[in-house]
């Protein structure tokens, strides 16, 4: 429950985020082609599903990430001051 006292650095870890996803991509291509070079249809197909939802989550990553920080209280949060990136 959002109280409005978080910290003013809070941010989402999306860059690691992103960097998890990357590596996960990488493998999920090297897993298909390797499984599909080998004859294991089976494995391909499950490494290719993956490789698909990784690739949908890197897009809903980036879009996140390009949206920048923004000011999101909820219906039944009663409003606060978002914080100010002024520097001090």
């Amino acid at each position: 429950m959002r109280t409005g006292s978080e910290p003013r650095t809070a941010r989402s870890a999306l860059r690691f985020r992103f960097w998890l996803t990357v590596w996960g991509l990488v493998w999920a291509v090297f897993g298909t082609v390797a499984f599909a070079l080998a004859g294991r249809t089976g494995w391909a197909i499950a490494c290719g599903v993956l490789w698909l939802v990784i690739t949908v989550d890197l897009a809903v990553i980036l879009r996140h990430m390009r949206q920048g920080p923004h000011y999101q209280p909820g219906p039944d949060i009663p409003p606060y001051r978002p914080p100010d990136d002024r520097p001090s």
